[in-house]
């Protein structure tokens, strides 16, 4: 309960700060008459309750429920318990696996410490892939590739050669990327 009444008086404080402020500046109360102090204090608590309603209104509740949350970890616990053997993979993830096979021997070496992983967050990015990670002399972050499978099956989907390729082609750019490439140099390898 707490919890729900927090963004109500947290904008109502504000909310009375800035209506008290703007009073107080631009029409002075006068002590002499009980009666103009009372309109005073009820027309900036009308003032300081609509500024809340409104601010909380903005706000929005974002905040998920205390029975979402118990929801989200049972799941999360759920899928962290489970086996490889019980998700078959996906035909993309076949893709993605199948391009790491036909890596040189090197390149999959180096990719033994960089997980590869699908996404289908690409139209978001506007992207087939994303590598996260300073390059492989830089250890300061945790390295890894991206594949997005939603753009990558928008794009290339109609011809499973094409998209074959493309999951290829992606990933050699983005492990280019790990090993220090830039973009630039990324796109003058061809890729």
């Amino acid at each position: 309960m707490l919890e729900t009444l927090k963004p109500i008086l947290r904008a109502a404080a504000i909310a009375a700060f800035t209506v008290g402020t703007l009073l107080l500046l631009l029409n002075p109360p006068s002590l002499s008459g009980a009666g103009g102090l009372l309109a005073v204090v009820v027309g900036a608590l009308a003032l300081v309750l609509l500024g809340a309603w409104v601010t909380v209104s903005m706000i929005g509740r974002e905040a998920m429920s205390e029975a979402d949350v118990e929801r989200l970890v049972k799941r999360s616990e759920e899928l962290a318990r489970r086996t490889p053997a019980e998700g078959e993979p996906s035909g993309f993830d076949q893709l993605v696996a199948d391009a790491i096979d036909r890596l040189p021997a090197e390149f999959q070496d180096v990719l033994e410490s960089v997980p590869v992983i699908t996404s289908s967050h690409g139209s978001e990015f506007r992207a087939y892939g994303h590598y996260y990670g300073g390059s492989i002399s830089v250890g300061d972050r945790e390295h890894r590739i991206v594949l997005y499978q939603d753009t990558l099956e928008r794009d290339f989907g109609f011809d499973p050669d094409l998209l074959r390729a493309q999951v290829e082609r992606t990933l050699r750019h983005e492990l280019a990327h790990h090993l220090g490439w830039g973009e630039r140099g990324v796109r003058g390898l061809g890729l």
